[in-house]
């Protein structure tokens, strides 16, 4: 029996390339996100019978439950968790950040994590076979922000924490979770860089992007270990993209 993935912001970018790598690769996956519209373009382009969509907002309990709910009735179990919805806010000054903007950032990439991962975790010690794998996207803001971003750069710091604890609560239950921090990945989101991107130096620089590909076959990749090897964490990156070294 194939094995059963949730993927959340699974209308477009990342989590379409996942969504689809994950059915190339024989896996049944749910598919969460806010558009139905996008969902259904995504579902249109996997193979017949092997997704669900399901019009979830991350950010509301409630829908969550439900997401879950409809996945194991469908297809009996989850076995992977891949937590991609995620939200931006305008770029700002800190003293001139919007509060509405703050919290909705918080509300998607942070508790919309969680309660995914919550749900996940509870029906993944309860299945049986017990256990499952949560991947979560961090990207390369866990590790250093961008000018104005103070909303989304404190989410993925928060997301290496969320990370680190359900890994280790995870123990007990053969739960497994790690991270993938992906940077420069060529999607809708990604479009705008073709007219530069913001510099701590205050220009603007236009700066190298990857194939989403490299990306899906990444997390493709840590999906299909067995649950006793984890991958904590993995960065995939535009090679030439200014994020090591200076300047």
């Amino acid at each position: 029996m194939s094995k059963v993935a949730i993927v959340t912001g699974a209308g477009s970018g990342i989590g379409r390339a996942v969504s689809l790598a994950l059915a190339g690769a024989g896996w049944r996956v749910a598919l969460a996100g806010r558009r139905a519209e996008a969902l259904e373009a995504t579902l249109a382009s996997g193979p017949t019978g092997a997704m669900l969509a399901v019009r979830t907002d991350v950010s509301d309990a409630d829908q969550v439950e439900a997401l879950f709910a409809r996945t194991v009735a469908r297809f009996g179990r989850v076995d992977l968790l891949f937590n991609n919805a995620g939200s931006g806010a305008p770029p700002t000054e800190i003293d001139e950040h919007d509060i509405g903007h703050w919290r909705r950032v918080v509300d998607v990439n942070l508790t919309g994590a969680f309660l995914c991962t919550r749900a996940a975790f509870g029906q993944m010690k309860r299945q049986d076979p017990k256990g499952g794998r949560i991947i979560n996207n961090g990207s390369i803001s866990a590790h250093a922000p961008r000018p104005r971003s103070i909303a989304y750069t404190a989410t993925k710091h928060a997301i290496t924490g969320l990370t680190k604890s359900t890994a280790l609560d995870g123990r007990a239950h053969d739960i497994a979770c790690g991270q993938i921090d992906i940077g420069n990945a060529a999607t809708e989101m990604t479009a705008r860089m073709s007219k530069g991107v913001p510099q701590p130096d205050g220009s603007l620089r236009v700066e190298p992007v990857m194939d989403v590909s490299a990306v899906a076959e990444a997390v493709v990749y840590m999906a299909g270990l067995p649950l006793d090897a984890n991958v904590p964490f993995m960065t995939v990156m535009a090679t030439k993209m200014p994020f090591i070294g200076r300047g």
